[in-house]
């Protein structure tokens, strides 16, 4: 695949889970699982211990499966090099760093990059962004996504934060290119309890929210 075809997949796809746990244990059958439900952009974050080794094994448990493997939470070169060697597909980011995003672009593959305000969304773009987080979205909600789109309609969004199956459709309607659906999809409480049938079953929601709302 190419950064444009990656680019795409994401797009394409819509929904962008994060997995962030408290430990490393299991999350290659967390990622599976979720995989299993249709849901197929996955994001590992660093903030979750070993995430460099479940990123490895997990991309190579999944060679030829039709899952785009990620990693979150980058906020320097050096993480975002080494989880790329790991077999991450895309970088995601909290905040705007340009050494992040030409480090992804290296290598050939998409950046996400983390911004907020109106001004912080063009900066991260200007600087070669492909996709834009807008975090934390749950911060002011699907109304400021619709307020920030109005006068920025080519700026491709990806509110993180905030988004559940009740509420996907209108964020779709709003016209964003995809959105991060952390604990809303990946709970702690399904972690805690190893309950991968869970969530499974959470993503199978989510995507078939999704394409309801796109309309398939």
């Amino acid at each position: 695949m190419t950064i444009h075809d990656r680019i795409h997949y994401l797009i394409e796809n819509g929904i962008v889970a994060i997995v962030r746990a408290d430990s490393g244990e299991d999350l290659v059958r967390v990622v599976e699982a979720i995989a299993e439900g249709g849901v197929r952009c996955i994001e590992v974050t660093m903030t979750t211990p070993g995430a460099l080794a479940c990123i490895e094994t997990a991309a190579e448990k999944l060679r030829g499966a039709d899952v785009l493997l990620g990693v979150g939470s980058v906020i320097d070169a050096a993480t975002a090099r080494l989880a790329i060697l790991a077999g991450a597909e895309y970088v995601v980011s909290p905040t705007t760093s340009k050494d992040v995003i030409d480090t992804a672009h290296r290598y050939g593959k998409p950046a996400l990059p983390g911004a907020y305000t109106p001004n912080e969304i063009v900066n991260a773009w200007e600087l070669g962004g492909d996709l834009i987080k807008v975090f934390p979205a749950a911060h002011g909600g699907l109304e400021y996504i619709k307020a920030v789109r109005a006068p920025l309609p080519d700026i491709p969004l990806v509110p993180t934060g905030g988004v559940d199956t009740h509420n996907l459709a209108d964020f779709v309607s709003a016209g964003v290119a995809a959105v991060g659906v952390g604990s809303a999809l990946v709970s702690k409480k399904l972690l805690a309890a190893r309950d991968f049938q869970g969530l499974t079953d959470n993503a199978r929601r989510f995507t078939e929210a999704f394409q309801a709302a796109r309309g398939r």
